[in-house]
């Protein structure tokens, strides 16, 4: 299926590793152009050259979104280079393990702020250039905000703002044809991922118990997967989508676990 996408300018944070990194290949996939903004240069570099190698054109930006100023260079820097964005896709994020027994009022503040306010300056930001080109943005959520986890009080609240702020956003730029939507994935193996799996005595029967309690194919999502579903909601054949909560998890989030 032809998305249409050719050539359309795509920013993707936290876009060099995990779902990120999956996000930005299917988008230099469907011949758009992937601008990603990581902190890592060396993964960064790495994914860029990958994607040159292919002829496939695309841009790296080295930046910590956690400061706002280089969210709003990050943006001009697009700009300046291409001259349009057509798509915001905000990724970047960390499951800190910030919880409200374990935590502290300081440090749950600066995990809101660290999986939170970049999504707001990113948007803010890519706002007058999407109005232009009558663009989306993508927020990459996650279940926790839906199902809870424990022990991770700053990030499901993060998760569950960012739920709030695609709606807020979908009402507001209606008058723009900007499209907001967002993704939830829920089980899906990434580095990140892995290392909070290795934080377990047993990584192996932690994985193995996971995986038993996802109702379609007992098998993790791809981050493929999430990368489809984002890709779809970009382009043309999702133009009547907005303010939508997307869930690719294999029914893990609605589905009863304890179907067989």
């Amino acid at each position: 299926m032809d998305l249409k996408l050719k050539n359309k300018v795509i920013i993707v944070t936290g876009g060099t590793k995990g779902i990120g990194e999956a996000i930005s290949r299917e988008v230099a996939n469907e011949g758009a152009v992937p601008v990603f903004i990581g902190r890592n240069k060396e993964n960064g570099a790495l994914l860029l050259n990958d994607l040159k190698k292919q002829h496939k054109e695309a841009h790296y930006i080295q930046a910590n979104l956690n400061d706002t100023k280089s969210c709003k260079k990050a943006v001009k820097e697009v700009i300046k280079k291409y001259g349009r964005i057509d798509g915001l896709v905000n990724n970047a994020g960390k499951n800190d393990s910030i919880g409200l027994e374990s935590g502290s009022p300081e440090t749950f503040s600066k995990s809101i702020s660290n999986n939170l306010n970049h999504y707001y300056d990113m948007a803010h930001f890519c706002l007058d250039a999407l109005k232009k080109t009558k663009g989306s943005i993508i927020n990459i959520s996650s279940k926790t905000a839906i199902t809870g986890q424990g022990g991770t009080s700053g990030y499901a609240a993060a998760k569950g703002a960012q739920l709030a702020l695609t709606r807020e956003w979908a009402v507001e730029l209606l008058k723009y044809e900007i499209r907001v939507n967002a993704v939830i994935p829920a089980e899906v193996m990434t580095p990140l991922y892995e290392n909070w799996l290795n934080s377990f005595s047993n990584p192996k029967e932690k994985l193995n118990a996971i995986v038993e309690k996802i109702p379609l194919g007992k098998r993790m999502t791809t981050k493929e997967e999430i990368a489809s579903m984002v890709l779809f909601l970009l382009s043309e054949k999702a133009n009547h989508i907005t303010g939508q909560h997307l869930f690719v998890d294999g029914g893990y989030t609605h589905l009863d676990r304890g179907l067989s």
